[in-house]
């Protein structure tokens, strides 16, 4: 008669587990340290969860990064080729570029947006169309004044958005402070660098309009 015995190697920990003098703790949000017994079952489990995706969430995005780059180094190289048969020597920034395959059915787009943020210039602008509404009648501005709000308002992270601030030089407004408002405006900005956005699109017949290949989580 045999006897089974119970396994001698000691049970692998979960993900985020540490053991100290033998005993496994978690830490919390707080950086505490917390007996794994204590740990409610539904937050092990959620623990669990999130670790799981995270798992394959994070290489996933090391590998769009690194198709990025190479994407990029592709149309450079298409650029250097295309510079030398004309003798040319490429440099500086790169442009917007749009490249179609033979076929017309596949299509890269390369677009470079400048990153924007507002000195404290702004601050004199909004002062200034301040004392204008106040002064202007309240009728007849109205649609103005919302325009105004939305454009000097900031978003969760504490920025205004430069296409509504830029609206704002869009009006013909004779008044001399808002003049000075909107060359405030123009003063305040500053360029900070850029961002290099490639965008993928594909048709099955020419005559089709493209549909773009989407490689963000929630487009897909």
């Amino acid at each position: 008669m045999t006897h089974e015995t119970e396994s001698t190697e000691p049970k692998a920990l979960p993900a985020g587990c540490q053991s100290i003098n033998g005993k496994p703790y978690m830490a919390n949000a707080k950086g505490a340290l917390v007996p794994l017994e204590s740990v409610n079952p539904r937050d092990l489990l959620m623990d669990e969860t999130v670790r799981k995706i995270l798992g394959y969430a994070s290489p996933l995005a090391d590998q769009i990064a690194r198709f990025k780059k190479h994407t990029l180094e592709d149309v450079a190289g298409f650029l250097d080729i295309l510079a030398q048969e004309y003798g040319l020597t490429r440099g500086g920034p790169k442009g917007n570029i749009t490249l179609i395959t033979f076929d017309g059915l596949q299509k890269v787009q390369v677009q470079v947006a400048d990153r924007v943020t507002f000195g404290p210039e702004l601050q004199q602008a909004k002062a200034l169309v301040d004392e204008c509404l106040n002064d202007w009648s309240a009728d007849s501005n109205a649609a103005l004044r919302t325009i105004v709000q939305s454009a000097f308002s900031v978003d969760k992270e504490g920025k205004v958005s430069p296409t509504e601030l830029f609206s704002l030089l869009r009006h013909d407004i004779e008044d001399e402070r808002w003049q000075r408002a909107m060359r405030a405006i123009r003063d305040s900005v500053r360029v900070e660098g850029s961002k290099e956005y490639v965008r993928f699109y594909r048709r099955a017949k020419p005559t089709d309009r493209w549909e773009p290949v989407s490689i963000d989580v929630a487009a897909a």
